[in-house]
């Protein structure tokens, strides 16, 4: 009786396992970055919106960031695809400076499609003139690859213009299936943004 006693107090006195500490709840997920009008470079207000929601994917300890630019309505098509990828790849940078992982990125220009506020033509909207950071609480692998992604946007392609091709757009599906895919998507979110067509999201189904 007295050993089971002893090896019954001695099991209680052993230390019990850390539990992982849970992440906080509440925490700031979709952050919108606003710009000037032209401009790619981030204010002080955009740089530390950024840190916050690098902030925010640390005290998750997982999850993927969507990065996605915008523009108003001044100006062409073409032109304002551009500066919308600008200004994503600006806050891409930002937050890789904050430690956030670059696989666990995924950056897109829309340009003037798919605006946060809808409006009419050459409408000079700054609340249009900005980035969206969405923090995901699906894991990067849920993320596209350059290849696959590319492969998505040609199947946009085909099926809004299955039988009048644009040769540039043309050359581009062909790298799809290469290791410089990665080239090619500029070329088709290009091609899709003058037509007119939304980009197709850079997440698996899953």
């Amino acid at each position: 009786m007295m050993a089971a006693g002893v090896l019954l107090l001695g099991a209680c006195q052993q230390p019990q396992q850390a539990r992982a500490p849970e992440p906080p709840r509440n925490l700031e997920r979709n952050f919108t970055l606003l710009f000037d009008s032209g401009s790619a470079v981030l204010s002080v207000e955009a740089k530390a919106a950024a840190g916050r929601a690098a902030g925010t994917l640390k005290a998750l300890g997982c999850c993927s960031v969507a990065v996605t630019g915008h523009t108003d309505t001044v100006g062409s098509a073409a032109s304002n695809l551009e500066l919308s990828r600008r200004r994503a790849s600006a806050v891409a940078n930002e937050l890789l400076a904050n430690g956030v992982p670059n696989q666990s990125m995924v950056v897109l220009g829309y340009g003037e499609n798919d605006l946060p506020v809808p409006t009419a033509q050459n409408v000079a909207d700054q609340r249009n003139r900005s980035v969206n950071i969405v923090v995901s609480d699906r894991r990067p692998e849920a993320l596209l690859s350059d290849t696959d992604y590319c492969k998505r946007l040609s199947a946009t392609y085909r099926r809004y213009r299955p039988n009048q091709i644009d040769e540039a757009a043309a050359q581009a599906m062909s790298r799809c299936e290469s290791p410089d895919a990665v080239s090619a998507i500029p070329v088709l979110e290009r091609a899709l943004t003058e037509m007119k067509i939304q980009l197709p999201a850079r997440m698996t189904n899953s």
